[in-house]
């Protein structure tokens, strides 16, 4: 019996190994995970959009309540997972509770830019026995490799290389775009937020980055170093001196009040119609938060600016994107409204 008892216990110990593996995540630490991962919660909402890309039958959790209009272009089953919180950012407040409750087998996190984790998040998921997984999302050039880090992780490798490829697709052909622009013909260009235009993100700003990736050039360089929440104030004589050759935005308000605000009547872009309303169904195309929905922001971008250079049925595009991405098929009136919102 004794011999039976020591024959079960090392069984039961060699499949509780064969049932973990360590890998290494996109911040450089060693992790022990199940070997087949099937409960995910993300803690940000720029990981949990890139879960949901890869298969959001594996998300345990959201981090707030999706809005109607981003509903109508998301899969169903989304509409039903529970909120949960996050650790930043939209639905910063966790429900530690009720996220146990949930039995994630593991938790990916957003690596914060490279700041200090909040180790205090990390130890209680620790102490539960549900490991915490890294990944690099402080730029978009980083995409490409953690579609494939999650698809490794999660077992949904194809799924992945299909997202990759896009990624990589788009960064190729817009930057062989951009490439052949002259120095005089790029654009100077204002992002404007907020309902009186009068915040923007510096030049070095990740919330700003699809503008030099689109050949532009941020006319606000900053003057300090700003939380990566940025949004920093600029007062309208900042604005008048920098002149824009174009001004973007994801403010419908602000975009409206430019046709009788006398302020802004003498700023280049305005008297010569280069104003663009970043489109954000169901997220946005550009920024706040960041998610994969810029890869198709930066061929708009790109398009809108140097329609000859960069060449794009920015409909068709549109089509393409949703399908592979949102899992949806949009019509062509729902493209016309994603558009002009």
């Amino acid at each position: 019996m004794r011999m039976f008892l020591l024959t079960l216990l090392f069984a039961l110990s060699c499949a509780t190994i064969v049932e973990a593996r360590q890998i290494t995540d996109m911040a450089g630490r060693t992790v022990t995970v199940p070997d087949t991962i099937h409960r995910v919660f993300t803690g940000s909402p720029p990981a949990t959009y890139m879960l949901y890309a890869l298969d959001p039958t594996l998300l345990v959790g959201v981090n707030y309540k999706f809005r109607d209009e981003e509903l109508r272009f998301m899969r169903p089953e989304i509409a039903r997972i529970p909120v949960v919180g996050g650790f930043f950012g939209q639905g910063k407040s966790i429900n530690m509770e009720v996220l146990l409750q949930h039995k994630p087998d593991v938790v990916v996190i957003w690596s914060t830019l490279g700041q200090k984790y909040d180790e205090q998040f990390v130890e209680k998921l620790h102490k539960a026995g549900i490991p915490t997984v890294f990944v690099n999302l402080d730029r978009l050039e980083n995409y490409p490799e953690a579609f494939l880090f999650l698809g490794n992780l999660l077992d949904r490798k194809e799924r992945a290389r299909k997202l990759a490829d896009y990624s990589r697709d788009t960064f190729k052909s817009v930057s062989r775009a951009v490439a052949a622009i002259p120095e005089k013909e790029r654009r100077r260009i204002y992002y404007a937020e907020g309902p009186d235009g009068l915040s923007t993100e510096r030049e070095s700003s990740w919330h700003a980055e699809l503008i030099p990736l689109a050949g532009g050039h941020n006319v606000h360089k900053g003057v300090q170093q700003l939380e990566s929440g940025g949004m920093e104030k600029v007062s309208m004589e900042q604005v008048l001196i920098y002149d824009p050759e174009t001004i973007i935005t994801h403010d419908r308000i602000f975009y409206d009040s430019l046709a009788k605000d006398r302020r802004w009547q003498g700023i280049r872009a305005v008297k010569n119609k280069q104003i663009y309303l970043i489109p954000r169904i169901p997220f946005n195309w550009f920024d706040r938060p960041p998610s994969f929905m810029r890869l198709l922001g930066l061929k708009w971008l790109t398009n809108q600016m140097y329609p000859k250079r960069y060449p794009l049925n920015i409909h068709a595009e549109t089509k393409q994107f949703y399908k592979l991405f949102l899992g949806v098929e949009p019509s062509d009136n729902d493209v016309r409204e994603i558009l002009n919102r």
